[in-house]
């Protein structure tokens, strides 16, 4: 069985874009490439390897994390299928405490602890150290594994306010490379490196294609303001180049 690309997006749900950057990355690559043509083809195996890539990203791995898990000699699909199992039980757990939190909120109630999700962090990093056995993931670990629930719950907020002073700059008609742009792409990246592992320019780089490429991460970022995703995206290609 082999499929275009264009078919290939359609059976499993995205973009022609995001598969050609999934190929630039090494994450998913097409199954036969005609020379002549330049045409992409898939095949079975690349729909089994999109399925787990689709797993992840359901869990809210970066497309970097997959690449590493994925590409790691440790890798156990089976167990790591167990541990998906258990992430998206949390996943929906909290989800099902939000939607029971939407009756208490209409009631007067102080709701804030269902926003909670520190335990399905906490188990994420952990799972992400069993697949993925990276340097990166080492360090993450280690420097997350005594945090607190209030602690996981100020890197989210810290993490959300640097995104919404960028739409902000964004509205203010400021430019990627403008100074603000600049100083805020220095923040973003002194917040994961102070918080989670060492975020090298050539880290901070690949986050910022991520933002755009990967639909998810586009879509939480604009929903600050259309548009956010690819302002940070330059920003930080700009603050890279100049380094």
């Amino acid at each position: 069985m082999k499929m275009q690309i264009k078919k290939f997006a359609e059976c499993t749900g995205v973009s022609v874009r995001t598969l050609h950057y999934y190929d630039e990355i090494g994450l998913l690559t097409p199954a036969f490439v005609d020379r002549s043509t330049g045409y992409r083809f898939y095949d079975e195996q690349s729909l089994l390897r999109m399925q787990e890539i689709l797993f992840y990203r359901e869990l809210d791995f970066s497309l970097k994390s997959i690449r590493e898990i994925l590409s790691s000699p440790n890798y156990d699909k089976n167990k790591a299928l167990k541990e998906q199992k258990h992430l998206l039980t949390l996943k929906k757990e909290r989800l099902e405490r939000l939607i029971s939190a939407i009756d208490s909120a209409v009631k007067g109630e102080n709701v804030m602890t269902a926003f909670d999700n520190s335990e399905f962090e906490k188990y994420k990093v952990e799972a992400q150290e069993k697949w993925g056995k990276t340097d990166a993931y080492k360090e993450h670990a280690e420097r997350t594994k005594n945090y607190s629930k209030q602690k996981w719950n100020d890197l989210a907020e810290g993490m959300d306010h640097i995104m919404v002073e960028f739409a902000v700059c964004m509205r203010k008609d400021k430019t990627p490379d403008s100074v603000e742009a600049q100083s805020l792409v220095k923040m973003l990246q002194d917040h994961i490196s102070e918080n989670y592992y060492l975020c090298t320019n050539q880290i901070l780089a690949g986050l910022g294609q991520m933002y755009v490429a990967d639909e998810r991460f586009k879509s939480n970022i604009d929903k600050h303001a259309d548009g956010t995703a690819a302002f940070i995206s330059e920003a930080i290609e700009a603050y890279c180049n100049r380094s």
